[in-house]
């Protein structure tokens, strides 16, 4: 069964999340690998309309095309909805790059899928919500599980819980040498809800 077809009756099945439902369908064609969760998530969401990642997660087609084959061999083709998303400015390109380096810096080295996550999670810091958000998510938490599992000495310095997006972005004025922020500490900031506030 053709993948548009499907969402259109999953769509149509009453008191029922069809984004839980495209999940299922993908968990079924799964061979329980690490990150298959997660990216069922994105894909559920995206397929729904939902999250702010480009059409593929923001991979290259033959990476993307490689990430259903490994977590969903079995899976019908998917035909995901047009999304119109505004254009980056290159100063979003040239940031893009320098995340997915850090990410790839960190990498668990446990799972091919890690390679991927680099480039996805820095992707979905190029949009304005929150990150779990705009990566499809369904609760910070389960950002937090794929940080610490893809990037786990990365994840292990955000002891203080920072939201992801300003963390990863911290990391980098760091790796800089640039120190914006002028506040003597994150507890006497003006601004610590903006960087430790709830995100739910």
């Amino acid at each position: 069964m053709e993948w548009s077809l499907r969402l259109e009756s999953l769509a149509l099945s009453a008191g029922t999340d069809p984004r839980r439902e495209v999940y299922d369908f993908l968990m079924s064609h799964c061979h329980h690998l690490p990150n298959d969760e997660v990216l069922a998530q994105m894909l559920a969401t995206q397929a729904m309309g939902g999250g702010s990642l480009p059409v593929g997660l923001g991979l290259k087609s033959e990476d993307f095309n490689a990430l259903l084959a490994r977590h969903f061999p079995n899976a019908s083709p998917l035909i995901m909805p047009p999304r119109f998303l505004p254009k980056w400015d290159s100063r979003l390109v040239e940031e893009l790059d320098e995340l997915v380096k850090l990410l790839q810096l960190f990498q668990a080295g446990q799972d091919q899928s890690e390679q991927w996550l680099s480039v996805i999670v820095a992707t979905g810091c190029m949009a304005n919500d929150h990150l779990w958000q705009d990566l499809g998510l369904w609760s910070r938490r389960d950002l937090s599980d794929l940080m610490a599992r893809n990037f786990p000495a990365l994840a292990a310095k955000n002891g203080r819980d920072m939201k992801w997006k300003k963390f990863l972005y911290k990391q980098l004025c760091i790796q800089e040498g640039v120190y914006l922020c002028r506040a003597p500490s994150c507890a006497v900031c003006c601004d610590y809800a903006r960087c430790f506030g709830p995100e739910e």
